[in-house]
């Protein structure tokens, strides 16, 4: 096996043990996301603060909540890794001119 695939299969490793290390250790926590964490602050310091605006679509329920956020970052992870991936190949192709 090359160096450069021994390197990714220790990444990955590593991305596993990152992953699950927290839910082991974290058993019983909720994972719940910053706005409503924000939202329980703002309504513990002034409980007669409303709100600017309401959402213009709520999702039906959480898991598809959850379905659109990880639609929404693997969309950008895509975009981002081809944009690393152009630029390196702009510049393979640069450098064998």
């Amino acid at each position: 096996m090359k160096t450069s695939n021994k390197t990714n299969v220790w990444l990955i490793i590593l991305a596993i043990i990152l992953i699950i290390v927290p839910l082991v250790m974290k058993k019983d926590a909720e994972f719940e996301g910053a706005d409503d964490q924000a939202e329980d602050v703002i309504g513990e310091i002034n409980p007669d603060y409303e709100p600017w605006f309401d959402a213009l679509w709520e999702p039906p329920s959480g898991e598809i909540e959850s379905l659109l956020f990880s639609l929404q970052v693997a969309i950008g992870a895509g975009v981002i890794g081809y944009i690393f991936g152009m630029m390196k190949e702009r510049r393979n192709i640069a450098t064998n001119r």
